[in-house]
């Protein structure tokens, strides 16, 4: 299991990102793997594996438009994955936040590799891999905002991903450490604007229009896991010190009671015991 430090973050944002803008015309054996098409089915079968991953998070799932291949540790750990399970063709789909769920439950794909944290509430619908990242889920603010602690951003407005865990888990965080009493005063129908008693909290699509949110200062922090923020990261932002607003583990989703979900979860789990998802952590690190 791994999971970045602060200081190391700054250096792994420009070093991701340098290698998927080489994968324009295919990374070295010390860069990134070679990479995997952008091809999907529209049914499965027995040689098939069609894995949903993610095209927009450096280091992780990324889709280079020129070379149609996606590139990142996910996409390492699936095709890993599948051979182990002796499956001889996997095809990627890329999904979203706000669309992998229903993806996965209607049989879009067999399976999620994108991101996905390993949640409760998730269960209800889903089998889990054991975990093969960990992760926390942060804040990031511009620098020139001069915050230096969360008691600095009282009255503030932190932005989010709609579809993802992050503003659930910052609203939990705030209840439990008193910086909020939860108390609503406006809702917008799709929860995508919400005014609480000492902060504002406000929901984006994408995160690159969350980015563009907290460039133009419309948000004073994106919450994100530090995984996705590392995308997004440059010289005129950092972490807010000293906050985490919660731990997680990624893990490989499949539909509850699915025939996949055990060679799934005992592919990762070789790949844990042999340490070859830590090789391949070191490789995208």
């Amino acid at each position: 299991m791994h999971v970045i430090t602060r200081r190391q973050f700054g250096a792994l944002a420009l070093g991701t990102v340098a290698c998927a803008l080489a994968g324009l015309t295919g990374c070295t054996d010390s860069g990134t793997a070679a990479g995997s098409s952008a091809t999907t089915t529209s049914r499965s079968d027995g040689n098939t594996l069609r894995i949903g991953v993610r095209s927009d998070i450096v280091g992780f799932g990324y889709l280079n438009d020129r070379t149609g291949k996606y590139y990142g540790l996910e996409i390492d750990i699936a095709q890993e994955m599948a051979n182990r399970m002796g499956k001889s063709n996997v095809e990627f789909t890329t999904v979203t936040p706000d669309d992998r769920k229903e993806m996965l439950l209607d049989g879009q794909i067999d399976c999620i590799i994108a991101c996905y944290s390993i949640a409760d509430s998730r269960k209800e619908n889903f089998d889990f891999s054991p975990a093969y990242y960990d992760d926390q889920v942060i804040a990031v603010v511009q620098n020139s905002s001069m915050f230096d602690s969360i008691d600095d951003m009282k009255g503030m407005t932190f932005g989010t991903m709609s579809g993802a865990n992050a503003a659930p888990l910052l609203t939990n965080k705030f209840a439990e450490m008193g910086f909020s009493k939860e108390i609503k005063q406006v809702v917008k129908d799709d929860n995508s604007h919400v005014i609480f008693d000492t902060w504002t909290l406000l929901q984006y699509p994408s995160y690159q229009e969350l980015s563009d949110a907290l460039e133009e200062g419309t948000v004073d922090a994106m919450v994100l896991d530090g995984a996705i923020a590392k995308t997004y990261m440059n010289y005129k932002r950092s972490i807010l010190p000293d906050f985490v607003v919660a731990e997680q583990s990624f893990g490989v989703a499949t539909q509850k009671g699915s025939d996949l979900s055990a060679p799934v979860s005992d592919a990762i789990q070789a790949m844990l015991d042999d340490g070859t998802i830590e090789t391949l952590i070191d490789k995208w690190d």
